[in-house]
């Protein structure tokens, strides 16, 4: 066979394969453009059951697009999707996003807060994920996956760090940085006198963030209870943040 029929029967077979390759979906698609991006997740939340979702930031955009990206959301919950998030917990340092956080998670969008960095995910049914392209928060564009062993993988993901985060019905008091300072050196044993001297503030001044220590924890004064024991088993079990 001379070398141009070899090359003939060469595109044949390629063009054949091009053909059996044609009408099969692309499993993993780059999403340059943040509208095209919105434009694909509006459309899997129209036909999706279950949405699992991991955010490591909150709603970024204007006024008007936090509004309709929290209305789609309640849409969804209305029309019977079921929904868990997990969130990273320094947004509930944030009035404003721990108000949507609650008023979601009253409306069925379960939420749970964990302390480690995740990435953004948002996991529909076992169908289609996205995820940043660059894991970076805020970094733009997405990738579409639809390639169920990495669909598979993702959902392994997102159920491991479920099962570590905690639950945020009753979010974790939010302690100040400075009160977290206090309670840290409390938990090695300081006394109030030790800690003012280490902080370089006045013992009165320690005095009151104890006090608002024990408030945020819900610690009354009892004849029964050491309060400064109970705060620090809080900050040791990481129930206070």
């Amino acid at each position: 066979m001379d070398e141009s029929a070899s090359l003939a029967r060469i595109a044949r077979r390629l063009e054949e394969v091009v053909g059996e390759l044609r009408g099969i979906p692309v499993e993993v698609e780059r999403l340059e453009d943040r509208d095209q991006v919105n434009e694909q997740i509006a459309r899997a939340v129209r036909s999706a059951t279950e949405l699992r979702a991991m955010h490591p930031v909150g709603p970024t955009g204007t006024g008007r697009q936090e509004q309709h990206s929290r209305r789609r959301v309640l849409d969804a919950l209305e029309r019977g999707m079921t929904m868990r998030t997990v969130v990273q917990a320094g947004l509930l340092d944030d009035p404003r996003k721990l108000a949507r956080i609650r008023e979601l998670h009253a409306a069925g969008d379960l939420h749970r807060m964990i302390d480690e960095p995740i990435q953004q995910l948002l996991l529909f049914d076992r169908t289609v994920a996205f995820v940043r392209i660059t894991p970076v928060a805020l970094a733009p564009g997405a990738l579409m996956v639809r390639q169920q062993g990495l669909i598979a993988a993702l959902a392994d993901l997102f159920e491991q760090t479920w099962s570590r985060a905690r639950e945020i019905a009753a979010p974790s008091p939010r302690l100040s940085p400075r009160e977290r300072e206090v309670l840290a050196l409390i938990a090695e044993g300081r006394s109030n006198n030790a800690v003012a001297r280490a902080l370089s503030i006045t013992e009165a001044a320690v005095g009151k963030h104890v006090a608002s220590i024990f408030a945020k924890l819900d610690l009354p004064a009892t004849e029964d209870d050491n309060r400064r024991v109970l705060a620090v088993l809080a900050y040791l079990r990481g129930a206070a943040r």
